[in-house]
């Protein structure tokens, strides 16, 4: 098998089932903290609700950190590779727009993971949103201002 860069990996075996959750996550170039900027946050947001009210999928939990996101939704109307596409591809307009930046803003690829529906839901949720907390950004949850899930 041919020496294939990692984001070519990530989509090797790739189904996407509408209907079924899956956490998503991607990073930004470099693993810049482009995000650490609130506004341009914000933005990330924007789009996470956008993908929800055009009905693409049904957003269950979500945060932004300064240099990725973790996503998690429950795939509608939409595959998850023209999902990703189409919201990083809009975020990346929007950020470059308001911060007078040009060029790419994620790296290649991203990853998902499909859950059962035995799964815990919550606690995922739970774990999506500490994030923050993991990374020692804030000591409590509601001090991060850039995360939701519909639970909590």
């Amino acid at each position: 098998m041919p020496d294939l860069p990692a984001s070519h990996r990530l989509r090797t075996g790739r189904y996407a089932e509408p209907n079924r959750i899956y956490l998503l996550t991607t990073n930004t170039l470099d693993r810049k903290p482009v995000f650490a900027d609130f506004a341009l946050g914000r933005l990330v947001v924007h789009q996470f609700r956008q993908a929800q009210n055009t009905g693409l999928v049904n957003s269950l939990a979500w945060v932004v950190m300064p240099d990725h996101f973790h996503w998690l939704v429950e795939l509608e109307n939409c595959s998850l590779s023209n999902l990703m596409r189409q919201t990083k591809s809009l975020i990346t307009r929007e950020v470059n727009l308001s911060s007078n930046r040009n060029g790419p803003l994620w790296q290649q690829g991203y990853h998902d993971r499909a859950l059962r529906r035995e799964e815990d839901l919550v606690k995922i949720a739970r774990y999506v949103v500490a994030n923050p907390l993991r990374a020692g950004l804030v000591e409590r949850l509601g001090d991060y201002p850039l995360w939701d899930a519909i639970w909590l």
